[in-house]
């Protein structure tokens, strides 16, 4: 199974590259298969290549999505202790 994290990009270097916060990770991710990025603007991450823009409120949702499975996790093993 593949899972491709939506992401905003904080700052642009030469070469393609890119620095992109996930969930307030840092991380540097190859452009070379998106065109017309911006700081600011949310692409989806896998395997350190940003694969397409995303709108911001579809990147919203999906990170929403993200955090409540992260936090019915926590609760349940919380409840298993």
């Amino acid at each position: 199974m593949c899972l491709a994290i939506p992401a905003q990009i904080i700052e642009i270097r030469d070469a393609d590259q890119a620095v992109v916060d996930l969930a307030g990770v840092k991380k540097e991710v190859s452009l070379a298969l998106v065109e017309n990025v911006a700081i600011g603007d949310y692409v989806i991450v896998h395997v350190g290549f940003a694969l397409n823009k995303l709108d911001p409120e579809e990147a919203a949702e999906t990170l929403a999505l993200f955090n409540e499975m992260a936090a019915e996790d926590r609760a349940a093993l919380l409840g298993q202790q």
